[in-house]
Order: C-alpha cells, then structure tokens, then sequence
C-alpha cells in the first residue's frame, strides 16, 4: 500500500471528534477524503450504506476478518465490531486525496502503528468527564444505560491520549477547529516521507 497521508481523529463519544472531522473536509486545500468505516450493526435512522458506514452483517465482517481485509477492527461491544477495509484507504489514495479518519482509540492507534510516518494521530479530549455527560445527554439518542457505558469507556480512553501525537483540548470548538486546521495542514505540507508498507 503506497499513496497519500492518513489523518486520524479519535476521542470519546462526545467530545466533538466528528464536528472536526467535518469542518477539516471542507477545507479543500487540504485535499481530504473521507474513511468510512465497516460495522456489523445495522444501519440506525438516515443512515446510508456506502455514506455513513459499510454495513456489513455479523457473519461476512467475521469472513473479511479471517481473509485478512481489514486494516484495523475491533469488537468495540460484544457482537459489535468496526474496522476500517484496506479498500477503502486505496480507494481513497488512488483518488489522489489524504485520508481522514473518525475512529476510536484502539483503531487509531492501530493505524498509526502499522504507518507510523504516514499518520498524523490526534486525540480530541472533552474539557471534563462532567462535559462528556452533559453533551452525550443533549444529544437524546441514547438510554441513560448506554450513556453511563460511553462514559465508562470514555475514562479508558482518555487514559490513552498520550499515546498520540497530539492532543487537541475542546474546550472552544472554534479554537479546536483552528488547531486541528493547522496540525493537519503542517503535516500533509511535510513531504519527508520513508515509504512504508
């Protein structure tokens, strides 16, 4: 696998990763495409296959698993597995564009192992556990149950925020999005690049 850069953005549920993710799209300088990820749940509400997620039933994601088509995956609950497919990256590079990515933390760091020089990891992190829980209620798509499970999975992953380049503080979304704006513009001018497989 050759081609353009990978831009990895994971956080806790909550913390604002995504609202970034799609300001950073919309630059078009900055030449990004992006990942979307496979999942073996079914798709919720508007979701589009192909748009949102590639939805994939429980047994063919296990096949894509045993064939060795994923570039990272995970069970993130039981009977729920994510995972980015290699196709879609190479989709993406042959289009010319960098790869930004919207995952959880394992699947990040995953990614930035298997390409270190390639990947810039950056760690979103909720002002507060408290904040978390204020934004994840607001959003009123979820049980007080599965909220309490994204909270409890939240201080595991914020425990691994220095494990990625950097970290990105959202208290201010406009102060978040600016500096997001300039790590991965930095990054992809940056052509000191070793090839990697």
């Amino acid at each position: 696998m050759a081609g353009g850069k990978l831009i990895v953005f994971s956080a806790p549920s909550g913390s604002g990763k995504t609202t970034i993710v799609r300001y950073l799209l919309e630059r078009e300088e900055l030449n990004l495409k992006f990942s979307v990820s496979a999942t073996s749940r079914a798709a919720r509400g508007e979701e589009k296959d192909g748009e949102d997620y590639y939805f994939i039933d429980l047994k063919n994601f296990k096949q894509h698993i045993k064939s060795g088509d994923f570039l990272e995956w995970e069970e993130v609950y039981r009977d729920n597995f994510y995972g980015t497919l290699k196709a879609e990256v190479e989709r993406i590079w042959a289009l010319g564009k960098n790869v930004i990515f919207d995952i959880d933390v394992v699947g990040g760091l995953r990614i930035k192992k298997k390409f270190p020089k390639k990947t810039l990891a950056v760690f979103v992190k909720p002002p507060s556990i408290d904040e978390l829980k204020i934004r994840l209620k607001k959003r009123k798509t979820e049980s007080e149950e599965r909220i309490n499970m994204r909270i409890a999975k939240a201080s595991v992953e914020l425990a691994t925020a220095p494990q990625f380049d950097y970290i990105i503080k959202n208290d201010d979304l406009d102060t978040a999005l600016l500096e997001a704006k300039q790590l991965v513009s930095n990054f992809i001018a940056n052509n000191d690049l070793s090839e990697e497989e």
